[in-house]
């Protein structure tokens, strides 16, 4: 078999930011064909931001295709910021987003957080969705968060976990997200930048299954402020439980009911293992489940990427035909 290739690069014909309230101006952009199928790319992070490569994943003669940062993220103003910050911030401001665009309902479009704020926003607006597709899902809950953090994937990734400890003292190894946030929210900038690329670090080294570069390196502590950005909004975000109930995601898979889905899962899932998408799939009757072998994370691993596109032309198929 083949293994599928993103789109040619494309340019926006749209940029604009978006007031959304608190002090908050979000970046968005729209591609490809203003009368096509709506389309909204989710990032994930909390706190990293769409890119370019992020365009390449629908067909641009079918789709319209809608990417932004959320806030604090990207190109997103105040960069960074923690104030008024949550998930239903961010629900909120997707539906903004949809009724500034005057969307009747897209499709929606998210990997890993991307995932959890789908399902967020989908089960909140369901009408709004014409349909999910998610990769890598992480719904929030304590066990997900534990294992990365706590138990689990330290295991597998014994060198790169002691760099992210060794920035902790001992007496504060316990709860490394809380001993995080008081250094990634500390006023010294060096305090920051070193907290910030500890923990980039350790994700890094955990979302491929193979990596480019398999020599391991501690982290240094330089950082811009993109990097700082992502650390301070992702830790914010697991230090606080992602403002969800514990297992509310998996709970309110009902009201998805009528909305088709497709959800594309490495086996070797490391940062969210399978057992979570495995369990929202099994409470989703119109849920499309593609479990595939011999892949980790990250949506650029080839056999993951050929499934996302494989997913973004059936939507544009069978949408279209509506």
């Amino acid at each position: 078999m083949t293994l599928r290739k993103p789109y040619p690069p494309i340019e926006p014909y749209r940029m604009g930011r978006l007031e959304v309230g608190d002090g908050h101006e979000i970046y968005f952009e729209e591609c490809g064909n203003p009368a096509g199928i709506p389309v909204v790319f989710l990032h994930g992070g909390p706190g990293s931001g769409a890119s370019a490569a992020h365009r390449r994943l629908f067909d641009p003669e079918r789709y319209r295709i809608v990417l932004y940062d959320q806030r604090g993220c990207g190109r997103s103003v105040p960069l960074g910021s923690l104030e008024a910050n949550t998930t239903w911030h961010l629900v909120d401001d997707l539906e903004t987003l949809r009724r500034h665009l005057a969307v009747e309902r897209w499709l929606l479009f998210g990997g890993s957080w991307g995932a959890t704020l789908a399902l967020a926003y989908a089960q909140a607006h369901p009408d709004a969705a014409s349909g999910l597709i998610l990769r890598g899902v992480f719904s929030g809950r304590r066990s997900e968060l534990d294992w990365f953090y706590d138990w689990g994937a330290n295991r597998l990734f014994p060198d790169h976990w002691e760099d992210l400890v060794a920035r902790i003292p001992e007496a504060e190894q316990d709860d490394l997200v809380a001993a995080y946030r008081r250094r990634l929210t500390h006023p010294e900038r060096s305090v920051r930048a070193q907290a910030a690329r500890a923990w980039t670090a350790w994700e890094s080294a955990t979302v491929m299954l193979r990596a480019a570069n398999p020599a391991h390196s501690p982290p240094s502590d330089h950082a811009t402020d993109a990097q700082i950005a992502f650390a301070r909004i992702e830790n914010h975000y697991f230090f606080h439980d992602l403002w969800l109930e514990e297992g509310q995601l998996l709970a309110n898979v009902g009201r998805l009911a009528g909305t088709p889905g497709v959800i594309v899962q490495g086996r070797y899932d490391v940062v969210t293992p399978v057992v979570t998408s495995w369990q929202i799939a099994q409470a989703w009757p119109k849920a499309d489940y593609r479990l595939v072998e011999g892949a980790g994370h990250a949506f650029a691993e080839p056999a993951i990427l050929h499934e996302l596109m494989e997913a973004t032309d059936r939507f544009a198929r069978e949408l279209g035909d509506r």
